[in-house]
């Protein structure tokens, strides 16, 4: 049996590794990782001109889709001004990865959403950012800062699919400094102990889910598991 195809969409950005120092199309080693752990064969997938003809494309020959967690997304996409805690913004990755929601939507694929990804989901569907966690909740916890992880204590909604999958409650890895307010279309699926979103869902059979933490920093292989399920399954 062949295995599924799982794209992720990934960073463009300026690299440096042994004699180079140039652009370069990347991602985080774990979540290739994790997909070939849950038995899927990882697809990088750069920001690709034109975005809608090429999106439509590279989606009917995969299995299922990861939209990776990064940077922020620009305000103008959810016709917000700029936090001044809001930076760079790639407008060429929102482009892109809203694109490949598109044209996953149109063909009922698998998506899995991490950090920025769940933002990015939320945007598509026509939904608001908090542009600075802070603000909300009065700590920065959920960004500790650098490349450093904070842990966040999250409880799922029981009925949701999501707890079918990781259980009612959970402590996670989380590297954000936004989140959801609102996420049309999409179900709350976890929150923080401050009440934070932390998961969203979409309703129906197909594998529709978004999570604001790290799944792939951590023994949490349900996510994966569950995605290159549903992309066999397909």
């Amino acid at each position: 049996m062949s295995r599924p195809l799982i794209g992720l969409s990934t960073y463009r950005e300026d690299a440096r590794w042994g004699v180079w120092d140039q652009k370069a199309d990347l991602l985080p080693t774990v979540y290739a990782r994790s997909i070939e752990a849950a038995g899927g064969v990882p697809v990088l997938l750069p920001p690709t001109m034109p975005y809608a003809a090429a999106a439509t494309s590279v989606v009917a020959r995969l299995d299922a889709l990861v939209i990776s967690g990064g940077a922020d997304v620009s305000p103008a996409a959810y016709g917000e001004e700029p936090h001044e805690r809001t930076a760079a913004w790639r407008d060429d990755r929102d482009a892109w990865e809203l694109a490949l929601l598109d044209a996953a939507d149109t063909t009922g694929l698998p998506v899995l959403g991490v950090c920025r990804g769940m933002q990015v989901m939320a945007v598509h569907a026509g939904g608001v950012l908090e542009q600075h966690v802070p603000d909300v909740v009065g700590h920065e916890r959920h960004s500790p800062g650098a490349d450093a992880f904070g842990s966040t204590s999250v409880s799922v909604a029981p009925d949701s699919r999501l707890a079918s999958l990781i259980g009612p409650t959970g402590v996670v890895h989380c590297h954000h400094h936004q989140s959801v307010r609102e996420h049309p279309g999409f179900t709350a699926a976890a929150w923080s102990d401050e009440g934070l979103l932390e998961a969203m869902e979409a309703p129906g059979e197909r594998l529709c889910v978004a999570v604001q933490w790290h799944p792939e920093m951590a023994a949490d292989a349900g996510l994966f598991a569950a995605l290159v399920e549903a992309a066999a399954a397909r």
